[in-house]
């Protein structure tokens, strides 16, 4: 086993626990971070020979980490507008309905707005933070933040004004 085997090995560690983090944040589901964070490092692995040149070989991981978090989050969009499609589904009335509307309408948005508001304001984090996971600048998290919210506001008016208007008896 020459040095650059062993590299991986350090490599491995020293990144498995950001990786599992980044995933739990990007997901919500210790289980699925997990999963993200060993197929984004069984890909770095794959590619080891090229990666371990690179000056960030951690950046190379987190890249195809939230990459591969998107790619799953589209066939999940596909599958849920598939079933949507073939199931008959009871809507029950209330709080159920408007929070497959904002579910819906967050999967809506683009990938970066969805991730900014996840993490800004399901994760609660700060935007720092939020900039910092993201790789971007605190100013990029506020405007996709605010996009995403008026966004959101758009969206969410008509369908959530009309169940309130016609689904309740005084």
């Amino acid at each position: 086993m020459g040095p650059e085997d062993r590299q991986f090995p350090e490599f491995f560690t020293s990144q498995y626990g950001r990786l599992r983090r980044l995933g739990f944040l990007l997901t919500g589901d210790w289980a699925q971070a997990e999963d993200l964070a060993q197929e984004a490092l069984v890909r770095v692995y794959w590619r080891w020979s090229l990666v371990r040149r690179q000056a960030h070989p951690e950046a190379y991981a987190r890249k195809v980490l939230v990459n591969r978090h998107r790619s799953l989050l589209r066939r999940l969009r596909l599958e849920a507008r598939h079933a949507r499609q073939t199931r008959v589904e009871a809507a029950g009335p209330g709080r159920r309905d408007e929070l497959l509307a904002v579910q819906a309408a967050i999967r809506r948005l683009p990938a970066r707005q969805r991730a900014v508001v996840v993490l800004r304001y399901h994760e609660d984090l700060p935007e720092r933070e939020v900039a910092r996971l993201l790789r971007i600048p605190v100013g990029t998290v506020k405007s996709s933040a605010n996009r995403a919210l008026t966004r959101l506001r758009r969206d969410l008016r008509v369908p959530l004004a009309d169940r309130a208007d016609s689904g309740r008896s005084p």
